[in-house]
């Protein structure tokens, strides 16, 4: 484990100073959520503790990040995602691949739920029995403490998720309460009475209406209801509760003082509920995270929060909060996401352009995680509204993004699976790799070398379009190699039901032995990425201070993206049809570079290639 100091002179008062900068206005959203002095009392004497047991290490994080608040919004961040087994086997074998990390130009690594769950009943590790413990098999909070230790001394930051809206049934709480001790039963939402219950359904909508429907669960152990808004063994917390908010910040700061730079906040929209109303973005809610805002910039500065909210636009900035009194640091670009795959069944860029003019009016300070994919599904939240001009109605577009992506279709490449399929409505989400949505599964299947040139050259399109947006790129272990789908999950009973499994597969390290070798698919999509997360950090034009618009194409299939910033231009243009496509802009005279071969060009009638991409840059110099 870390070296544990107490705080010296300085360091407490850098400690008294954080807290008297937010302690007023602390103070009063606690009191009037809770209005219960000797808890906030509790709370402030706790936030001392946990800056006192910080490590020596991170204290000094936290003072060199302090000095520059701003670091998160570096263009110089490249994320990835990983499940800590399917990476590398445990903590220690993900701290011995951290050299392939390096390779890949990966600064940021975002490790999927570790802390201890029970097998069968874990809902991919968010069904947490232990806040303090790490699962068995993965390692232990001295291995946790080793690799963040090792990824700081690389220059790696490491983010991690909390899961806030609940525990597991085999949590320490939820045997007591099973027990009847109602001390623990307030910690969650429990009702003999199934009036209450009842009266939640009529307006709390249901997460998973095929395979875990309703928002309740009986209990025969000790005859009550209790609330389980996703699965039965993922037991709601009840954060009117001041016990509830206190203890789980303390898990919080536990967490942070294990050497994490990002915390990933799970389903944070749901954590307040009221009845009569959905329970979703309640006040809540953001009143809860605004608190862990200040706790966190009180204790450990040097951490920020990552928002999970897979909601649309307008429900997903408010948790920005505002420039005078902020909430999380960074949220998900989800609807851009889902809005870039609409896009790929489409070939119809309207809806995306539409979704990042959105996206690029925001304030700068407001930052997004970009990315293609992740451990999820991909669900079509689409904007239906504004797709209805252009003759697309939500449910029949809905079957054919299924269709189109289980390769159903007669232009279709991509091989996927539904998660979730509703039969009565018609919804279902989507699974599978970028890779196997490309078309590279299908064309490695078919030893079809032209088309797996197409399918790798609009793997690298996508990625570069995401590289371009403003805010961190983030991909998702195995992206990065062009792996395909792992059917193997059929063969799990514990995985056999969720189709999501589908791209969870282990990392193919026999197929990262080529990502140097670009005559294969592999090695063509790692130093691809590579070079693209080399660009970024590179240009000026990639910071998230810069202007970004779109451009008009004249071409529904094409998409136009310019950056501007401290005298350099980039555009960027992207074709998501498979025929070569030709676009003119004529507000932007004069001879650009491709970052990607040194050749000049102009973008009168610039040729683009079937699926594929330019980065083309513009010098101050060769403006005038």
């Amino acid at each position: 484990m870390n070296e544990v100091n107490t705080m010296t002179k300085t360091e407490e008062s850098r400690f008294q100073a954080r807290l008297s900068r937010h302690l007023d206005e602390l103070r009063w959203l606690y009191l009037e959520l809770y209005r219960n002095d000797s808890m906030f009392a509790e709370l402030c004497e706790q936030l001392h503790s946990f800056a006192q047991e910080r490590p020596k290490a991170l204290k000094k994080r936290d003072a060199e990040r302090e000095a520059d608040p701003e670091w998160y919004r570096s263009n110089g961040l490249t994320g990835m995602m990983l499940y800590i087994d399917n990476f590398a086997g445990n903590l220690k074998g993900v701290r011995d691949k951290l050299p392939y990390l390096e390779r890949a130009g990966i600064n940021l690594i975002h490790l999927m739920p570790f802390l201890d769950t029970v097998p069968g009943r874990s809902d991919g590790g968010y069904a947490v029995a232990d806040f303090r413990a790490v699962r068995p098999d993965l390692g232990t909070m001295e291995d946790l403490d080793k690799l963040t230790a090792a990824c700081h001394k690389k220059g790696i930051n490491v983010c991690m998720d909390f899961v806030m809206n609940h525990t597991s049934q085999d949590h320490a709480w939820a045997q007591k309460a099973l027990q009847g001790d109602g001390e623990y039963m307030s910690r969650y939402f429990f009702f003999a009475d199934p009036s209450i219950p009842q009266e939640y359904e009529k307006t709390v909508p249901q997460v998973f209406p095929t395979t875990a429907p309703g928002n309740f669960t009986w209990l025969d152990g000790c005859g009550h209801y209790v609330m389980t808004s996703f699965y039965p063994y993922q037991w709601d917390l009840n954060y009117r509760n001041p016990r509830v908010f206190n203890e789980m910040m303390y898990n919080f700061l536990f967490l942070a003082n294990r050497g994490m730079d990002m915390i990933r906040i799970d389903a944070v929209p749901y954590i307040w509920k009221e009845l009569g109303t959905d329970c979703r973005n309640l006040p809540q809610v953001h009143t809860i995270v605004r608190m862990m805002r200040m706790i966190g910039e009180i204790v450990c500065p040097s951490v920020i929060l990552l928002g999970e909210v897979v909601m649309e636009p307008v429900k997903v900035v408010p948790y920005f909060g505002t420039v005078e009194k902020p909430e999380c640091h960074l949220l998900y670009n989800v609807t851009t996401m889902c809005t870039t795959w609409h896009t790929v069944a489409s070939k119809d860029t309207r809806l995306l352009r539409r979704q990042l003019d959105i996206v690029n009016r925001l304030p700068k300070e407001y930052v997004f995680l970009n990315y293609l994919r992740c451990h999820d599904d991909i669900g079509w939240g689409l904007d239906y509204e504004a797709l209805k001009p252009w003759g697309i109605t939500e449910v029949p577009h809905k079957k054919f993004l299924s269709d189109y992506f289980q390769g159903l279709t007669p232009d279709s490449v991509s091989r996927g699976e539904l998660y979730n399929a509703d039969p009565a409505s018609g919804d279902a989400r989507q699974c599978g790799t970028t890779a196997s949505l490309c078309g590279i599964e299908k064309a490695g299947f078919e030893g079809d070398g032209a088309a797996m040139e197409r399918a790798v050259r609009f793997d690298l399109t996508l990625h570069a379009m995401v590289f371009l947006q403003t805010g961190i790129p983030l991909l998702y272990s195995g992206d990065e190699i062009a792996q395909v789908n792992d059917y193997s999950y059929r063969d799990d009973p514990n995985k056999a039901d969720d189709s999501r499994y589908l791209h969870r597969g282990k990392l193919r390290w026999d197929l990262a032995e080529h990502a140097e070798d670009q005559s294969t698919p592999e090695g063509q999509v790692f130093c691809g990425l590579r070079t693209l997360g080399a660009l970024r950090r590179e240009n000026p034009a990639f910071s998230t201070a810069a202007d970004v618009w779109t451009l008009d194409t004249g071409n529904n299939g094409l998409l136009a993206m310019g950056r501007y910033w401290k005298g350099q231009k980039i555009i960027g243009v992207f074709n998501f049809t498979g025929e070569e496509a030709t676009a003119s802009f004529p507000h932007d005279p004069g001879v650009f570079t491709d970052l990607f071969t040194g050749e000049v060009r102009t973008l009168e009638r610039l040729s683009i290639p079937p699926y594929g991409f330019y980065y083309l840059e513009q010098t101050q110099a060769e403006q005038t």
